[in-house]
């Protein structure tokens, strides 16, 4: 039986030696969809995330890359540099949909490992350890 960690892995390496840096953004989601349905994983995309303002939903056209498993929320980059801002993006992500963690990819790096952050959604000390090993 494979673990998701070496799965994750396979993944990484799959993505190294086929793609590399330097498309779009828009590029390595179609194919990292299609990878993940290839590893039989449930994957959402392009997912819309409502925003309420004083009791009231407002559209204002966020989307999220991918859910996979409708568990992790995947928020995707191809940028030269990670900013604050982009992990600010991702938390805003995961409390406003109410998904227990993240990961934010960033495409534009040599080695595909140095451009994922894994992030959890709001978790207290004594909840983290919990979640965790439901994760």
């Amino acid at each position: 039986m494979t673990t998701s960690r070496e799965r994750s892995s396979d993944l990484r390496s799959e993505y190294n030696a086929s793609l590399g840096p330097g498309l779009l953004e828009s590029a390595y989601r179609v194919c990292l969809h299609q990878e993940l349905i290839l590893q039989g994983l449930g994957v959402e995309v392009e997912v819309p995330i409502p925003v309420v303002y004083r009791g009231r939903q407002v559209d204002v056209g966020y989307r999220i890359d991918l859910i996979v498993e409708d568990r992790v929320l995947v928020e995707l980059k191809a940028v030269a540099k990670m900013m604050p801002v982009h992990e600010s993006q991702l938390l805003s992500y995961l409390r406003l949909g109410g998904y227990p963690l993240g990961l934010l990819i960033n495409f534009h790096v040599v080695l595909l490992r140095e451009g994922i952050r894994r992030m959890v959604n709001g978790m207290t000390k004594d909840s983290r350890s919990s979640e965790a090993k439901r994760l």
